[in-house]
């Protein structure tokens, strides 16, 4: 199979018909091999009965229909686990990705040879309230993560399979896919300027909770990178130099006392601010070795509850 399509979606029963008959025909005008599998976050209106109707009259339609909303992450992280073409492309369901992108986004892959190509949203319709913090976004996370691209968090990307088949997405991670994928050794990130599309149907998901957390998850996943597997590395060396320094201090108010004759030494300030750092240095010490013990033994952060599938094997997921 060379192409898998993957679209998480809530709420979006207006423009899911749309959506797939317009992919359906850039496949079948390349004569691609393709699935297209749509991901039900939890929908409370008709989108599942629409996806189940789809693929009655089109095999290369499947989905996966999650029994609460779980958001975006999670609905990538099991479509990932689901797909089998060689290239993986994802789109946004609300019709403002275009899927005359798709040959493009393929040919990237396949002929120039990148890992993972990401869409660049370079003239967009979206209200000032959403533009502007997604600008701010872009540019702190290219400053933090060192990933030079300029739309990270667009919806429509394209995959080498082993890339989604590598890279774990969890919580609110999704934005940070490219970055993710750099430090996991995919180093050939391309982008490419997609046409954004004003939305035809349904209201945005975007809020200002999100822009915050997305800020909070930025944080998150830099420290992930650099301390995720060993934060002994982190709270340990701070554990360690808070103890040290505030056993330097106790140490030296005690020489003090003793040589100089001029002072009590618990009524200094020096003595309470090295007892404080005595004691934050062993929490802080404590707090690498648990979370030491959390990563080698972590297992349900992506623990999902599916509730029904179409031509999707359930026990792979």
């Amino acid at each position: 199979m060379q192409i898998s399509v993957v679209i998480a979606l809530y709420n979006e029963e207006e423009s899911l018909l749309e959506l797939k008959d317009w992919i359906v025909r850039v496949m079948d005008a390349n004569n691609f091999t393709y699935e297209i599998l749509f991901i039900d976050d939890g929908s409370t209106d008709a989108s599942w009965s629409l996806v189940e109707q789809f693929s009655k009259e089109n095999p290369n339609v499947k989905g996966i229909k999650f029994r609460r909303n779980y958001g975006k992450s999670a609905a990538l992280n099991r479509g990932f686990a689901a797909v089998q073409g060689d290239v993986v492309i994802t789109m946004d369901a609300d019709l403002q990705d275009s899927p005359d992108e798709i040959p493009e986004l393929y040919r990237m892959i396949v002929e120039d040879g990148h890992d993972l190509v990401s869409g660049w949203k370079k003239k967009r319709y979206d209200p000032l309230s959403k533009t502007i913090p997604t600008k701010i976004y872009n540019a702190a996370t290219r400053k933090m993560t060192g990933t030079k691209l300029h739309d990270m968090n667009c919806g429509l990307k394209s995959y080498r399979n082993d890339v989604v088949k590598t890279v774990e997405v969890y919580g609110e991670m999704h934005r940070y896919i490219p970055a993710m994928a750099k430090w996991a050794g995919f180093r050939n990130i391309g982008e490419k300027v997609v046409e954004h599309r004003k939305r035809p149907y349904g209201t945005s998901k975007f809020g200002m909770e999100r822009f915050i957390n997305g800020f909070l998850d930025l944080l998150t996943v830099t420290f992930i990178e650099k301390f995720g597997k060993k934060p002994m590395h982190l709270f340990g060396l701070l554990g360690t130099s808070l103890f040290v320094f505030g056993f330097g201090i106790i140490g030296w108010l005690i020489f003090a006392k003793f040589y100089f004759h001029q002072f009590h030494m618990t009524d200094r300030p020096l003595f309470f601010l090295s007892i404080l750092m005595m004691i934050l240095g062993s929490i802080f010490f404590v707090s690498g070795f648990l979370g030491e013990l959390i990563v080698r033994n972590s297992s349900i952060r992506n623990d999902y509850h599916i509730d029904k599938t179409l031509g999707v094997n359930r026990d792979e997921l």
